[in-house]
């Protein structure tokens, strides 16, 4: 399966990372609340369907809230949850984006 990255080929894109596609959209959201999703795709390397699918997940298990206003939406983490991993249990969100946002 060959996903179209907008702005990067394939080929510059690394093999692995030690972050998931789930903590890449949470550190853009945290950095710019108001990004469209479709910058955030293109930051992430992976197509904007999948970025809609990322951010519904989030949302329903409550690590973020989407707020319209007027056309746009504005995220807004729960910086409070707790990680979901065993190891990682100890640590909440605003450790992860803290460090890296």
């Amino acid at each position: 399966m060959k996903i179209k990255v907008i702005g990067k080929r394939a080929s510059e894109l690394p093999a692995w990372t030690f972050l998931t596609n789930h903590a890449h959209v949470l550190i853009c959201l945290r950095r710019d609340p108001d990004v469209l999703l479709r910058e955030v795709a293109a930051k992430v390397g992976i197509t904007e369907r999948a970025v809609q699918r990322i951010v519904a997940e989030l949302e329903a298990d409550g690590y973020l809230k989407r707020l319209k206003e007027g056309r746009r939406n504005t995220y807004r983490l729960k910086l409070d949850k707790a990680m979901r991993h065993p190891i990682e249990k100890q640590f909440s969100v605003s450790h992860l984006v803290g460090a890296l946002a």
